[in-house]
């Protein structure tokens, strides 16, 4: 039987993943305003119009399907002899409407990141405190060092030393560390390794201080798991292209979904509000890899487009539209194709 807090987990799951696509869309919205370009809709959702109402020169309207949305500016994809349309505007000004939307996924993945770690008591240091009993990484490593690369990847929080250890390929690892006001490196640090859904996991063998919870260290500290995560992302896409990550490893929406159950369910076992910040936590992932992959210089993608308007700037005169309507329709069919192959695999992977 499906219980009370689980509908509301799945509403307040829909409202937060509206409130991503907002937000994103209304720094596109709010820059384009600013900049005095025409804005001729702005819509939350997709399909069929669930409620409209025209303020000025804008229509704003609710759909039925919330899986996106979208800000319609005059002369954004066709030709248009308006003053007033985003081809005639500046190209700085055009750069910063097409950015806009990718900075404010990322603003609200802090803001997210925040509440998640409001009710944290102490936050993960990088200076080693004890070690376990008989730990391999002792015998190259000290109480009192201070963590400052793993595998050559930057440690900041503890989420960076968890991302480390999961994508090591041996139980040996290279450290970078502050001792006494020195700094050394270590090619070969050893760990013990635990077996886990029938892979070999590098076991963690020591602990680090803890920093005490305080609204200056909460900024702080948000603000270093939000760099820390966009870093993650962006390790991760590079992961996919270099082969380190099979496709297997990529989720689309039924996966993420899948996973947004998950961690709901888990919390559920505790009480609500664990559930609703594991909740929220995800949906933080969710906003920042939107603001990561957004930005990257992919076709039909805001950081194709900048691509373009950099381009623009250079030679000083823009791209013929058609040839760039025709290269971002391109990159949209192959985005589609991706996602419908990923999909696929999301609910491959479900069943077996």
């Amino acid at each position: 039987m499906i219980s009370i807090e689980s509908v509301l987990l799945v509403i307040i799951g829909v409202l937060l993943f509206e409130l991503i696509v907002f937000v994103h869309e209304f720094g596109h919205f709010i820059t384009a305003k600013k900049s005095g370009v025409k804005v001729n809709e702005f819509a939350l959702g997709m399909g069929p119009k669930l409620i409209k109402f025209q303020k000025g020169e804008t229509l704003y309207s609710l759909r039925l399907f919330p899986i996106g949305g979208f800000c319609a500016m005059e002369g954004e994809d066709s030709e248009s002899k308006d003053e007033r349309s985003f081809a005639n505007k500046a190209v700085w000004k055009r750069m910063i409407i097409v950015v806009a939307g990718a900075v404010m996924n990322l603003l609200l993945g802090f803001v997210l990141m925040m509440i998640t770690l409001a009710p944290v008591e102490r936050f993960a240091s990088n200076k080693i405190a004890l070690f376990m009993d008989d730990a391999p990484s002792s015998q190259t490593l000290k109480v009192g060092d201070e963590i400052q690369a793993i595998n050559g990847y930057r440690f900041s929080t503890s989420m960076d030393l968890t991302f480390a250890l999961a994508t090591a390929k041996s139980n040996e690892m290279s450290f970078d560390v502050k001792r006494d006001g020195s700094y050394l490196h270590f090619d070969s640090v050893k760990f013990g390794t635990v077996e886990r859904d029938g892979k070999e996991m590098i076991q963690l063998d020591f602990q680090v201080q803890g920093i005490d919870n305080s609204f200056g260290v909460l900024v702080s500290q948000s603000f270093l798991s939000t760099v820390s995560t966009v870093r993650m992302v962006w390790s991760s896409l590079l992961g996919l292209v270099t082969g380190q990550f099979g496709f297997n490893e990529v989720a689309g929406p039924i996966g993420m979904t899948s996973a947004i159950s998950q961690v709901a369910s888990e919390g559920l076992k505790s009480s609500f509000w664990d559930a609703l910040n594991n909740l929220i936590y995800i949906m933080t992932i969710i906003t920042l890899n939107l603001g990561v992959v957004n930005l990257l210089p992919l076709p039909a993608l805001d950081g194709g487009r900048l691509v373009f308007l950099i381009i623009e700037a250079i030679r000083r005169k823009p791209i013929k539209p058609e040839h760039e309507g025709l290269i971002h329709g391109i990159g949209m069919a192959a985005l589609m194709i991706f996602m419908v192959i990923i999909s696929i695999n999301d609910v491959i992977r479900l069943f077996s």
